[in-house]
C-alpha cells in the first residue's frame, strides 16, 4: 500500500512501504485518514495544497472540504506527477504569464457606448436603428434607454416621433 506524507510547507511525497515517515510529516494513506488530518486545517491550506499539484485547474475556494478532500486525494490516488518519491525535491508547477496585449489591438466598443454614438448624432436615432446596431429587440432598447441611459448614467434622453417614427436623442 502506499503511503504518502506531508509536511509544514505542503509538500507531499510518496512513500514506499516499509520507508521511514520523515520528522516533522504527517502520514496517509486512504482518504479518511486525509480527511482525518485535514479536520484541523484552515481552508487555505487545502487550496494551496491543491493549486501546487502538476495538472490541476486552480481554484480560489471548494465547495467544501469533504471535496477538497476528494479532489486532493483522487489526484494523488490517480498517479498524477503531484507527489514525488521520498528524498526528491518537488518541483511547482509554472503558470503562464497572462499574454501582453498589443499596443495595435483596439477594445471592442460596447453596446452602451454604441447606442450613446448613436443617440449623441445631432439628428438621434430612431428605435429600428438602435434595434438593428444592437440585435436587441424594441421593449429591450426601451428599457436600456430608460434604465440604464436615463436613471444610472444620468443623461437626458429627449425621445419624439419623426414622420411616423420613434426617435431618440440625448440632449445636450
Amino acid at each position: 500500500m502506499t503511503t504518502f506524507t506531508i509536511d509544514a510547507q505542503n509538500n507531499i511525497a510518496r512513500q514506499d512501504s516499509g520507508s521511514p515517515i520523515p520528522e516533522g510529516s504527517a502520514a496517509f494513506a486512504t482518504e479518511a485518514e486525509l480527511a482525518m488530518l485535514a479536520e484541523s486545517w484552515p481552508a487555505t491550506r487545502l487550496i494551496a495544497i491543491w493549486n501546487a499539484l502538476p495538472g490541476v485547474q486552480p481554484v480560489r475556494k471548494f465547495t467544501n472540504r469533504k471535496t477538497a478532500v476528494r479532489r486532493v486525494w483522487s489526484a494523488l490516488h490517480a498517479g498524477t506527477p503531484a507527489a514525488t518519491p521520498a528524498g526528491k525535491p518537488r518541483i511547482p508547477a509554472k503558470r503562464s504569464a497572462p499574454k501582453p496585449k498589443s499596443a495595435t489591438a483596439k477594445r471592442a466598443t460596447t453596446k452602451t457606448e454604441q447606442v450613446i454614438a448613436l443617440l449623441r448624432r445631432p439628428e438621434g436615432a430612431t428605435l429600428k436603428a438602435l434595434v438593428t446596431a444592437t440585435g436587441w429587440q424594441a421593449h429591450s432598447v426601451r428599457g436600456f434607454i430608460s434604465a440604464q441611459l436615463s436613471k444610472r448614467m444620468g443623461l437626458r434622453v429627449k425621445s419624439y416621433r419623426r414622420d411616423g417614427e420613434r426617435v431618440y436623442r440625448i440632449r445636450s
